[in-house]
């Protein structure tokens, strides 16, 4: 499967990633996300500053928000969705979402055509999301910027993995061959 049929995020659906690089896969979709982003997370978790996305995102276009609750962060998150007027809208959640909470959070990005990326904890998604992914450094001594993408849950399609890298000239991630490796 190639990476472009699934990444960037499908619009008006809600997804998950997870694992050691899960940030840097948000600010990489973000940073292809047209239009403003809203960033959300609770209160008493570090925010991303908007200078240390820069590499991968205009940091002009992050609306951070924080939330004192997880109640508030999931409403915030669902009225930002319904809105419609976001190119992506990220939020960082610190506990499982039950079912009923994961399918309003799809509606709402379904309702606004917006979609949604989840950072979620290693096994605490939703069954409602569209797809989930895993997110790790892979070591590389001559590219710190080298991730191994798993999609570990995809509605509409298989799943899969690449090692991708980030292209800073271009501003997209990119595939590295077998051959690379």
């Amino acid at each position: 499967m190639q990476l472009a049929r699934v990444f960037p995020l499908k619009p008006a659906r809600a997804h998950e990633v997870c694992g050691a690089s899960a940030l840097a896969f948000a600010a990489i979709a973000a940073g292809q996300a047209r239009g403003t982003v809203a960033w959300l997370c609770e209160s008493w978790m570090p925010a991303p500053h908007p200078e240390g996305l820069a590499p991968f995102c205009d940091p002009r276009k992050l609306l951070l928000t924080r939330a004192p609750s997880p109640a508030d962060l999931r409403a915030g998150l669902e009225e930002a969705l319904r809105a419609g007027a976001l190119g992506l809208a990220v939020a960082e959640i610190s506990r499982p979402l039950s079912l009923t909470e994961g399918r309003r959070l799809q509606l709402a990005a379904e309702a606004g055509r917006t979609p949604g990326l989840l950072i979620i904890s290693e096994g605490g998604g939703s069954n409602a999301a569209e797809t989930r992914w895993r997110c790790e450094p892979v070591f590389d001594a001559r590219d710190s910027t080298r991730w191994r993408w798993s999609l570990i849950k995809n509605k509409s399609g298989t799943l899969s993995d690449w090692i991708v890298q980030w292209d800073a000239q271009a501003g997209r991630v990119s595939v590295v061959s077998e051959a690379a490796e």
